[in-house]
């Protein structure tokens, strides 16, 4: 797979059932184990288990207040965004996964974009809000290029770790 995509051949799509399996391999390669320390996105250094499951994907996929992006070049996913209407205000912008080979390559910044639009055009509403582990600076300056803003709010992590872990909350204006 190239690391210069060509944004035309990007094509994205609504995940469906079918489309749970190479999902999960997405999001897996991407933030978890040597796979993902292929990319700079990863959170491997930090969690060891699983990211996301089967069973949970088929769940969110069923919920009429969610889409599952999907972005394939011809028959390859390279990258999947989350989108969750929240209220009538706001969506949750998460699972965003790029493939390691794939990351630098634009690709990224092109997701962020189309879960943007959607929010404001399928679900209607004028912020995005994220959250990111505190201790991923770098990831934290990426969405702050793109016009996320911290908003002093801080989020437990769902899991109890050796190594103290917590979120915090970034949001845009998608007026």
């Amino acid at each position: 797979m190239a690391t210069d995509i060509e944004m035309a051949v990007i094509e994205m799509t609504v995940a469906r059932a079918e489309d749970v399996p190479a999902l999960k391999l997405l999001v897996e390669s991407a933030y978890r184990g040597d796979s993902a320390r292929a990319g700079w996105t990863h959170e491997a250094d930090l969690l060891h288990d699983e990211r996301v499951d089967e069973a949970d994907l088929l769940a969110l996929m069923n919920r009429p207040d969610e889409r599952i992006l999907l972005f394939r070049q011809g028959d390859v996913l390279v990258g999947c965004a989350q989108v969750t209407r929240k209220n009538a205000d706001y969506a949750y912008f998460g699972m965003f996964a790029v493939a390691p080979p794939c990351q630098n390559s634009g690709l990224g910044k092109h997701i962020l974009a189309a879960a943007e639009h959607q929010a404001r055009t399928v679900f209607g509403v004028r912020l995005m809000e994220m959250t990111v582990i505190a201790q991923r600076t770098e990831l934290i300056a990426y969405y702050e290029r793109r016009g996320y803003c911290a908003t002093g709010e801080r989020r437990p992590f769902p899991v109890e770790l050796d190594l103290p872990l917590f979120f915090i909350v970034l949001e845009k204006s998608l007026a």
